[in-house]
């Protein structure tokens, strides 16, 4: 069944793995470095895709934008993710945002 399901899980933002005080973001939200992880659908398994410096503070390599991993998720469903649009308010409108995404093939199995 896992091969068929693609399984997602994530969050709106990491954590900086800091106690916040002296001025530190009080509420330890982290939108510069965070973890996704996909399984199943056609994701190869056990790879890692990017990093993070050494304190988890921000993405240093393998950025993917969320636009990306929405394009990258569509593409795994089967679905076109560049020509996927919704029209509201007299305009087009694009599900993976104004720029598109990149689908991110590296976590391909």
């Amino acid at each position: 069944m896992l091969e068929e399901t693609l399984v997602v899980w994530g969050g709106e933002f990491g954590r900086p793995g800091l106690t916040p005080e002296n001025g530190k973001d009080e509420t330890g939200h982290n939108a510069n470095g965070f973890t996704f992880w996909l399984a199943g659908g056609g994701v190869k398994g056990g790879h890692v895709h990017g990093a993070t410096d050494e304190t988890g503070a921000r993405a240093v390599d393998g950025k993917v934008h969320f636009r990306d991993l929405h394009a990258t998720m569509l593409h795994l469903m089967g679905l076109p993710p560049d020509d996927l649009v919704f029209r509201y308010a007299g305009r087009e409108h694009r599900l993976t945002g104004p720029e598109g995404g990149r689908v991110v093939s590296e976590i391909f199995a």
